[in-house]
């Protein structure tokens, strides 16, 4: 019998939540021999809602869904957890400025990264998708005594998947062909996609796709407003791509899919210094994982003057926000 993965996972009952779960009981984030226990913490007014999520799940008899806990208490959602995904946060509403989403959502995450350090699971590793993402992990990791940092990342492979569509789509090729796409900095319309370091069919990407206007213009602005886009198309924020994505980075980082030979994914990790953004700061860097729950950040990559500066208005960014929320860190 292999021993169930316990998954925490906060806002299930929301609609990035609600593609998730599925998903992950159907083996999608550990692989089809692995069950899982899925602890869903939702706050008090969408405990009904959760309740109809649940049972959805039962009506689907996954094999692979060992157990669950409903709860609105993060003590009890992220008890024995080994992963812990970070889902559920305030949205930003009218009016709202970005200051006070941050030290609204601070809160909360301080109070998860708490919880998480009091109760979770030796080896827990915690993935936040919640914006404003990489600074709510931040948030969580500075409040989480005794887990170490390294273990909190935020998920910029959502951006990685919208730029690999967008390239493929541009050379006419199918999507597994874009390789080597680092997404560096903050989840937020300042990420940057690398198309210099990408490959397309293991060729050099700009010598496949040789039009640089449309690279550093309608590219980029294409993945950096892709989210602003979804909302405006469908009248709802992205949610099957978002889960999506949060499926791919858990599975890479711990989910037995390691990154192959030669290649890289993106996510936001906690910097050691790397390519000067400052040490602590929680950015999107190239990395290499081992499937297993380690990874480590490429070194040696080639920036550009154009990517050098791209990527320092988002450090910077991430640093004004990381000033914002000092008095909780």
């Amino acid at each position: 019998m292999i021993t169930p993965v316990r998954v925490a996972i906060t806002g299930p009952a929301g609609q990035i939540g609600y593609a998730l779960v599925f998903r992950i009981a159907s083996g999608q984030m550990f692989g089809p021999k692995t069950p899982v226990i899925l602890q869903m913490l939702e706050i008090t007014p969408a405990l009904e809602a959760l309740n109809g999520v649940a049972m959805e799940l039962e009506d689907c008899a996954f094999p692979l869904l060992a157990d669950m806990v409903l709860t609105d208490d993060a003590e009890t959602a992220f008890r024995d957890a080994n992963v812990v995904c970070l889902v559920g946060a305030k949205p930003r509403g009218p009016g709202m400025e970005r200051a006070d989403l941050l030290k609204d959502n601070g809160k909360i995450f301080t109070g998860q990264g708490r919880a998480i350090a009091a109760v979770a699971a030796d080896d827990v590793r915690v993935a936040v998708v919640g914006n404003p993402a990489n600074t709510n992990s931040l948030i969580a990791a500075a409040n989480a005594d005794g887990v170490a940092t390294e273990r909190f990342t935020a998920m910029v492979r959502l951006d990685e998947n919208r730029a690999k569509s967008q390239l493929a789509k541009k050379a006419g090729v199918p999507v597994s062909e874009v390789t080597n796409l680092a997404v560096w900095g903050n989840h937020s319309p300042t990420m940057v996609p690398d198309f210099e370091n990408a490959k397309i069919g293991g060729k050099v990407l700009t010598d496949v796709i040789d039009d640089r206007a449309w690279l550093e213009g309608e590219f980029m602005t294409t993945v950096q407003q892709r989210g602003k886009a979804i909302i405006d198309a469908r009248g709802a924020s992205s949610a099957a791509s978002a889960a999506n994505a949060l499926i791919d980075h858990v599975a890479t980082w711990c989910g037995g899919r390691a990154t192959a030979d030669g290649d890289w994914v993106s996510m936001a990790v906690p910097s050691d210094g790397s390519y000067d953004v400052p040490e602590g700061l929680i950015s999107g860097f190239p990395v290499t994982t081992d499937g297993n729950g380690s990874y480590e950040i490429v070194q040696g990559v080639d920036l550009s003057d154009f990517a050098k500066g791209r990527i320092q208005a988002s450090i910077d960014e991430l640093q004004d926000e990381r000033d914002a929320v000092g008095d909780m860190l």
